[in-house]
């Protein structure tokens, strides 16, 4: 299981959420609190972000090690500015590569995804179910072997052929169709997602079998006023509140939330 966290609102540099607070995404690499399986995040990490200003496709800055052998990120972490930021730091499940093509976010033009979940021996179950409801296009463009980029496959293929249907929509859709995939082949399923174009979150916290991984939210804290942090674990003190289980978060431009049960 990873640990995730995105934010939304006004423009902050990395450093205050990745390195300062007390239990900060670091800190969760190495002594996470929630964690239904795994001891440490130790295989990988990934931080996208959106440009302040322009228009453009976002930015990602990804890497096998862990995230606090990274000599980079504390420069690049003061440097980066954004107000939508999208990061994780992975425990990989076992036999899947360390490699880049498996670091998230994910990235798809304007969308970035991360996940925190899995699918129970993805490889011999849903491997190739999930690839076969992909069309051409999303196949092609699957460069890694986890269950969590074909999960957010999975999404995209299903909202091309839905192009009517908003994010939240095609993320239930999505997990219908997992929860759908993973019965016949019996086996389950933990998606735990955040997906954003970059003026918006949507976030599930969802599982085939309870408990649920964690998932948190929290609004307008002093230490982050105008803003929405969403975690897998609480960052520092403060109103937090635990995502209902099966459910879909929107945060809008406004910083607006809204819950729906699945």
């Amino acid at each position: 299981m990873c640990r995730l966290l995105a934010y939304l609102g006004s423009p902050v540099s990395l450093e205050p959420l990745l390195y300062e607070p007390e239990h900060s995404l670091i800190v969760q690499s190495y002594q996470p609190r929630e964690m239904l399986s795994g001891v440490v995040n130790a295989d990988g990490f990934g931080v996208g972000w959106y440009h302040v200003q322009r228009d453009t496709e976002p930015f990602t800055y990804k890497n096998t090690l862990p995230i606090w052998n990274d000599i980079n990120l504390p420069s690049l972490s003061r440097y980066v500015e954004s107000g939508c930021i999208l990061s994780y730091v992975r425990s990989a499940t076992a036999g899947q590569a360390l490699d880049l093509s498996n670091c998230q976010p994910f990235q798809y033009q304007r969308l970035l995804c991360i996940h925190n979940g899995r699918i129970e021996n993805f490889r011999q179950t849903l491997y190739v179910p999930i690839s076969q409801q992909l069309n051409d296009e999303i196949y092609k463009w699957v460069s890694g072997t986890t269950d969590s980029e074909h999960i957010f496959a999975l999404l995209l293929s299903l909202w091309q052929k839905n192009p009517g249907k908003t994010l939240e929509q095609a993320l239930h859709i999505t997990l219908l169709k997992l929860t759908e995939i993973a019965l016949t082949h019996q086996t389950h399923a933990s998606a735990n997602l955040v997906i954003s174009n970059g003026n918006s979150l949507v976030a599930s916290r969802f599982s085939t079998k309870s408990p649920a991984p964690s998932l948190y939210w929290t609004a307008n804290d002093p230490t982050f006023p105008n803003a929405v942090i969403l975690a897998s674990e609480p960052l520092f003190g403060g109103n937090w509140t635990p995502c209902p289980e099966n459910s879909i978060i929107s945060v809008g431009e406004e910083c607006d939330i809204r819950i729906e049960q699945i």
